[in-house]
């Protein structure tokens, strides 16, 4: 059993409050993501700087290699602190527009750095996985050379952010079609796919799947066993794709998802251009790419909006339902926000079908407008609209936001999200658009 005790060749190691570390008699270093306060690991600020600051530090260590784990019996790690993000977003839309990408980028690159330096930190880093490994804990794992997943119904590899509006910024976009392949990728980034313990060895994001309490110890023989520790993509047989066979390989995903969402919703092509400019490059080089694009991304209104109702507006609505607590007034707001849809006709005439469906409250008939330029704007068409079409559609949006401000005293403001939430899953309301409170407070 691994040591607490620190040994002299940890004396220089950084303070962690996030992580804590226990030692083998092997010199094997056990980095347990241990956040305090919480019931299951998430990546906040401070425990990606943690990781920065360790990976540091190990290339300079005497350990002979490093087993990451979770110091919970909840999941490895469920992702990003959401909470954060949102605070980082309106740090961000506070600035002025010219300084925006910059702020973004340089808050949110750390974490794909940390990564980084722990792989080429010239020492054996092996994940030991037993429940999710989600975003970032995702990443964080294929940021290890070796990967051991327990055979449980409850581990799984994934990287979710598409759901939200957002895409892997931590080199999510770039080691997972390089561990699995550019086709079996594509499912786990754009459409927050899992991987089974078995589909993950299968597809080579792990290594080993070993029944429950067995992880630890196979990690540690693999450090033990180890050599010269680099990833696939760092090795000199490494051969990246032709750039032009995987932009070709990706224009018909791109075209299909330009088809189903009317360019409205900016993540799924992102993570698209992520790709198409990373794969084919160094990996260094490819992160820079994601990084900026992520930048370029968080910037937008969509993720905050997809955000709240999605994320934030679903974990309260599961929990309250769970109570049997949901708010009184949620079933007839989400009927007055379906009749305010179907009623939205006044002064819009035979234009109101195409308004619609361009907005995307109704899947029926095709777009009356080019998603490729939509997608192409820097501004949202909701912000800035720029055709009689589009204002029309606005004047549908406005109108659900006129119910959200006749409900105004019927939910708290920390209601508001889940009754977003339910608007978007229940009358239809368009995700990219949060749901009518949050146009009304827009």
């Amino acid at each position: 059993m691994p040591s607490q005790e620190r040994t002299p060749t940890m004396s220089t190691m950084p303070a962690m409050k996030e992580f804590r570390t226990e030692t083998t008699p092997e010199g094997i270093l056990h980095l347990i993501f241990d956040m305090p306060g919480r019931s299951m690991n998430v990546f906040s600020n401070a425990a990606i700087h943690e990781i920065d600051a360790f990976a540091t530090w190990l290339k300079t260590s005497t350990v002979r290699g490093v087993v990451i784990r979770s110091g919970k019996t909840s999941a490895f790690c469920a992702g990003a602190d959401l909470g954060e993000l949102g605070e980082a977003y309106d740090m961000i839309v506070a600035a002025r527009p010219a300084e925006r990408k910059r702020i973004a980028r340089d808050h949110f690159a750390p974490i794909g750095r940390a990564f980084r330096k722990l792989e080429t930190a010239g020492k054996p880093v092996a994940a030991a996985i037993d429940g999710l490994a989600l975003g970032g804990g995702c990443e964080f794992a294929m940021g290890c050379h070796y990967r051991v997943l327990t055979d449980t119904p409850r581990t799984a590899l994934g990287l979710p952010e598409s759901l939200v509006g957002l895409l892997p910024g931590g080199g999510g976009t770039q080691r997972m079609p390089r561990l699995v392949g550019l086709e079996r990728s594509l499912p786990i980034l754009l459409e927050g796919a899992r991987l089974s313990p078995q589909e993950a060895l299968e597809a080579g994001a792990a290594d080993e799947v070993v029944a429950a309490g067995g992880e630890v110890a196979t990690a540690e023989r693999w450090v033990l066993g180890a050599t010269v520790p680099a990833q696939p993509w760092d090795r000199p047989d490494w051969h990246a794709p032709d750039v032009q066979a995987v932009s070709e390989a990706l224009g018909q995903t791109r075209a299909r998802i330009l088809a189903e969402t009317g360019g409205h919703y900016p993540a799924p092509l992102a993570i698209l251009d992520c790709i198409e400019q990373g794969l084919p490059a160094a990996i260094d080089d490819a992160l820079g790419s994601e990084i900026d694009i992520f930048a370029d991304l968080i910037k937008r209104p969509e993720p905050r909006n997809m955000i709240r109702s999605l994320f934030i507006g679903r974990q309260d609505y599961d929990k309250r339902r769970k109570a049997d607590a949901l708010p009184g007034a949620l079933a007839s707001f989400v009927a007055d926000v379906r009749a305010a849809v179907e009623s939205a006709d006044a002064g819009l005439g035979d234009m109101r079908p195409e308004a619609l469906r361009f907005a995307g409250f109704t899947a029926e008939g095709s777009y009356p407008a080019d998603p490729a330029e939509i997608a192409g704007r820097e501004v949202p068409w909701f912000e800035k609209p720029g055709s009689p079409m589009e204002e029309a559609a606005l004047k549908i949006v406005a109108a659900t936001a006129g119910v959200a401000r006749a409900y105004g005293s019927a939910f708290a403001e920390s209601e508001r999200a889940l009754a977003d939430f339910a608007a978007v899953t229940q009358a239809g309301f368009p995700s990219y658009l949060g749901g009518p409170f949050a146009v009304l407070e827009q």
